[in-house]
């Protein structure tokens, strides 16, 4: 039976499983419109081709499952950009299906073209246009296989109308031919061996979790490997939830705005762990300086990290899961002949840095709101259940220090684009792939600003969101940069806290808006909140502008010179010099401790 490239299109999507797709119709994508009609397959309409991207990776991210954006040629496949790069820099599973113009027109400068396939090419895993429409089939299936699998990431197809509107017969693939593209999965045995030899030897270890340990399903391995040794873990932002933050093997978020344990225990350890994680700027600070005492374990599907930032000492390619089972079998073989390495000296100094450095929240009860008062709120309310989404700035790293999260896909950011305007669509996304879930969108006023549109799309598909913006009037983290680093010369980063008045912007999409300005009064905000149910609500937390994230590594510095406090950020600029006597940075090992003493 023939039928239209656009149906080979949506048939090729239903053979894939696939529920839902979010996007936004033009002309060159208007023949696979036409089917979407006839077809099980939700469509969500994004108000904007970004938002439907960011919707794409929300969903991804919260399932575990490929998510699908579909968009027309020029402005709305180069609206899709942002999102793509998002999905490639933090490997989230999407494919994204664009219309281009007709083939005899490409080239040349034809309404609404773009070369997509050419923008798209350094932020996608795997781009292609489909010149031929029974090459659909295949094309689709590719394109899934290859977004999910190894390291994940997005996936372009762009197709021209006239393939869309050509007929074809549809059949699915019954092999995909991929030659070249086969992802190491298991650690190569000898390195296997050495990476447990070197966990038996360590005095100071310390599990460096990342992001792949979530996109791999690897969270019940790895909690299984950091108990048989009592391993200390650290969870990047990409990473939290991982590994439950209640477990007493937990150390919190390493990194620029991470906990100050976290961080100061990869500084002083002899020996990292790390788990599909990368070696991030923000985390390790100065490289040259990063941990300089450690050996390095990295394990990896992507090969291309392995050895990028910081050379490891036991290179491993490999899926994590896989990975971590085949340490764990040698280190559980391994103690079955002798004992567990004694750690005890290093976990007493680790329990003493988090009884010395804990997170602090100065609320007073006459005093504004502080904004990490709200979300420890939230937190305190979800009790590790639901999805936090969050957007990008001060209040997305209050979010991941003050709450707790317990589950892998809990906690859903844009960590390595950094990307403002992410929050409300991705958190529809979410919800719209959990709906049995409490979904919470913790965003800035200013990031909100960027993609508040889509409140429209939550209203018109019932998507009920909780949208808390922390709203400060300003650009929050540029605002502490230009204090900090710029002798608080604030220069473009007021946004006032009336324009636009949220509770009447959330009245006009037809979402509940609430405020609240008061500390006193956040919980019973929060209960009116949750108890909506059935329809998106908007709260506005009028929060202190002149708050501050804290801890913090000043960008480019060695995370030796952390920064726990405006009071002693400004006591260290007063003394003039990094580094003096009582100031604070990475704290010194007890002389018990140090290389060449016995533990």
């Amino acid at each position: 039976m023939e039928i239209t490239g656009a149906q080979a299109v949506i048939a090729a999507l239903e053979h894939q499983g696939v529920e839902v797709m979010f996007g936004h119709p033009g002309g060159a994508i208007l023949p696979a419109y036409d089917p979407i009609l006839d077809s099980p397959i939700r469509h969500v309409l994004a108000r904007h081709e970004q938002g439907a991207g960011h919707m794409a990776e929300g969903y991804a991210q919260a399932t575990g499952r490929v998510g699908v954006a579909i968009a027309t040629s020029g402005p709305g496949g180069t609206n899709l950009v942002t999102a793509l790069a998002d999905a490639h820099m933090d490997s989230v599973p999407i494919v994204a299906i664009t219309g281009q113009v007709p083939t005899g027109a490409v080239g040349g400068d034809a309404f609404q073209e773009a070369d997509l396939t050419g923008i798209t090419m350094p932020i996608t895993k795997h781009n292609e246009m489909i010149r031929d429409p029974d090459r659909i089939a295949a094309a689709v299936a590719e394109a899934f296989h290859i977004a999910a699998t190894g390291r994940p990431g997005p996936v372009l197809l762009d197709v021209p109308k006239d393939v869309l509107n050509a007929t074809t017969t549809f059949a699915p693939p019954e092999r995909l031919h991929l030659p070249g593209y086969k992802p190491t999965v298991r650690g190569h045995s000898k390195m296997v061996r050495e990476a447990a030899q070197e966990i038996l030897g360590a005095r100071r270890p310390v599990i460096y979790a990342g992001g792949g340990i979530v996109k791999s399903g690897a969270h019940e391995e790895l909690l299984r490997l950091a108990e048989l040794a009592d391993l200390p873990v650290v969870t990047t932002l990409m990473a939290r939830g991982a590994f439950p933050d209640s477990h007493p093997l937990c150390l919190g978020m390493p990194g620029m705005h991470g906990h100050w344990t976290a961080i100061t225990a990869m500084q002083r350890s002899d020996l990292l762990i790390t788990l599909g994680a990368r070696f991030d700027d923000r985390v390790t600070g100065n490289l040259a300086q990063f941990a300089p005492g450690a050996r390095v374990i990295h394990v990896d599907i992507d090969p291309a990290e392995i050895g990028k930032n910081r050379e490891p000492d036991v290179p491993i390619v490999g899926d994590c899961r896989v990975v971590i089972e085949q340490i764990f079998g040698h280190l559980q073989a391994a103690l079955a002949d002798r004992d567990k390495p004694d750690l005890r000296p290093w976990w007493a100094q680790l329990d003493a840095w988090r009884e010395e450095h804990p997170l602090r929240v100065d609320q007073q009860p006459d005093g504004p709101l502080k904004p990490q008062t709200a979300i420890r709120a939230i937190g305190e309310r979800l009790a590790g259940t639901g999805i936090v989404v969050s957007g990008v700035g001060q209040h997305q790293m209050w979010a991941s220090q003050h709450i707790r999260y317990e589950r892998p896909r809990s906690w859903i950011n844009s960590g390595g684009l950094g990307t403002m305007g992410f929050c409300v669509p991705a958190a529809i996304g979410a919800k719209v792939g959990c709906p049995d879930q409490t979904v919470v969108a913790i965003d800035g006023d200013g990031s909100f600003q960027m993609t508040l549109q889509e409140l429209a799309t939550a209203r018109t598909e019932n998507i009920p969101v909780i949208f808390c913006v922390i709203n400060n009037g300003t650009l929050g983290m540029v605002r502490q940069w230009q204090e900090l680093f710029y002798n608080q010369r604030f220069s473009q980063v007021d946004l006032t806290y009336d324009c636009p008045d949220l509770v009447k912007l959330a009245d006009a999409y037809g979402c509940v808006g609430l405020r609240c300005e008061r500390g006193e009064d956040v919980a019973s905000t929060l209960d009116k909140a949750f108890a909506v149910g059935e329809a998106p609500v908007l709260v506005d937390f009028r929060v202190a502008r002149d708050e501050k994230v804290f801890p913090m590594v000043p960008a480019g510095g060695s995370n030796d010179d952390i920064i726990e406090s405006a009071q002693q950020w400004y006591a260290k600029a007063a003394a003039g010099a990094e580094g003096e006597a009582g100031e604070p940075g990475g704290a010194a090992l007890p002389s018990d401790m140090r290389e060449g003493d016995a533990v």
